[in-house]
């Protein structure tokens, strides 16, 4: 695990035991700092104690002298209490990519690669990942991707003496930074998400940019002006900035690389070979990379092919603005081939992003809460059957889709109503059509 002498002797509150606030506590703990855990629930409370935590309630604790409030970044730090009691105590609100950043400085030279943006950061922080082991770096994956990035071993250097950390960064993990000075920090996009925890937009953006004001000066900042908000965002840097977009990258070299079609995907691509030009991979490595990527799960996933029916889980697409580019990637050829499972937990921003591609769309299959204002604002746009669940929409797609089409998964929704969150969503979604090919 990654841990630091910085943290010995100090004491820290850790709130919220999932993944990374167990890895937390055991990473402070080996450091030599003094940890008080809570979580609501007993069974996280008992593992906590297995790793030799206090438990205490950071809420009905007295925090002064603490280091540190280390939070889930699920937390809402506009709603919690918590945010003003430890504002009365004096003691800052971090998380776990913080404490990253305040250990750099004692792990083998390395570069960090931060990664933020509306829709398509998982899939550029896979991406430069997948390019820069491709190419022999030394490269590790972290943030609000994969494994907690403290539960894993500070990465060795090549013979170049350099590794690579590629962090994938939500607005609520930069909220929750203040030292984390990425060598290299990427906008892919920006679109209203997640206003319920900001101040409007202009808070949400505020906070992606914040990843910019970290940075040092020799540092580099690549931002994708594809959309006016990150426009905006890249007139405000004052240091190393590239500007990239998606109308950079030829349709003809995109056709070479199979889990990268469609808009967004080209978008994802020029930010990542952006990256990677950084980081001083020839054009050859950014090639085999990009040619040999797999797509991430629930991301434009193929999840099956049966009667020549192809099958995606895009389930990953949890707004409007993320469900468009899918929709986007499959015209007419020559006819509309393109059957859309759609619904769930509506955001409030409707589909209005989607509408410029509701020509690509042969019928809709709706879900979940939304399924009834869906229908309503597409109207007589699209054919749409009220599926309900999503057995019944793959039911029914299967018995309409013909040999050359294609059934998406793009809810333009988050997946609360009902399921857990996107991935089992996904997950189901791949079972039933698994289960198709048996039938």
């Amino acid at each position: 695990m990654i841990t630091s002498r910085a943290f010995a002797g100090r004491r820290y509150a850790v709130l919220g035991l999932a993944r990374s606030g167990l890895a937390t506590v055991e990473a402070l703990g080996a450091s030599g700092a003094g940890v008080t855990a809570w979580d609501d629930r007993e069974d996280a409370r008992d593992e906590a104690m297995a790793l030799n935590a206090d438990i205490g309630d950071p809420l009905h604790i007295d925090l002064i002298g603490f280091a540190g409030v280390v939070v889930s970044p699920g937390v809402p730090l506009n709603r919690h209490p918590i945010a003003a009691h430890a504002r009365e105590a004096h003691v800052p609100i971090i998380g776990d990519v913080e404490l990253f950043a305040e250990a750099r400085d004692q792990l083998p030279p390395h570069k960090v690669v931060g990664i933020t943006g509306t829709n398509g950061k998982s899939t550029v922080t896979a991406l430069v990942t997948h390019m820069l082991e491709s190419a022999g770096v030394p490269t590790l994956m972290g943030g609000n991707i994969g494994l907690p990035i403290l539960t894993r071993d500070p990465l060795t250097p090549n013979e170049n003496g350099v590794g690579v950390y590629v962090l994938e960064l939500s607005s609520y993990q930069i909220d929750l930074s203040h030292s984390l000075a990425c060598d290299i920090a990427v906008l892919t996009n920006l679109t209203p998400d997640h206003l319920d925890r900001y101040d409007g937009f202009a808070g949400y953006a505020a906070s992606k940019a914040r990843l910019f004001s970290l940075q040092h000066r020799d540092q580099v900042a690549i931002v994708a002006v594809d959309d006016d908000p990150s426009k905006m965002i890249a007139g405000r840097i004052n240091h190393r900035l590239h500007r990239v977009s998606a109308k950079d990258i030829d349709p003809a070299d995109q056709a070479r690389w199979p889990a990268l079609q469609g808009p967004h995907n080209a978008q994802n691509a020029v930010c990542a070979i952006a990256v990677c030009r950084v980081l001083g991979l020839n054009d050859e490595q950014i090639e085999r990379g990009l040619a040999t990527y797999k797509s991430l799960p629930h991301r434009m996933e193929l999840v099956g092919e049966v009667g020549g029916v192809r099958w995606f889980n895009d389930s990953k697409a949890t707004n409007a603005a993320s469900a468009a580019p899918a929709l986007a990637a499959f015209p007419p050829a020559p006819d509309q081939r393109l059957h859309w499972i759609a619904g769930g937990q509506a955001k409030g921003d409707g589909l209005s992003a989607c509408r410029p591609w509701f020509s690509n769309v042969k019928r809709a299959y709706l879900i979940g809460e939304a399924m009834e204002s869906f229908a309503a604002e597409i109207g007589e746009a699209i054919p749409v059957e009220r599926s309900g669940d999503m057995a019944a929409a793959v039911k029914q797609a299967a018995a309409a889709a013909e040999p050359g089409d294609i059934v998406l998964l793009s809810p333009a929704c988050a997946s609360f109503d009902q399921f857990k969150d996107y991935e089992q969503r996904g997950n189901m979604f791949r079972e039933l059509v698994q289960a198709l090919g048996h039938e």
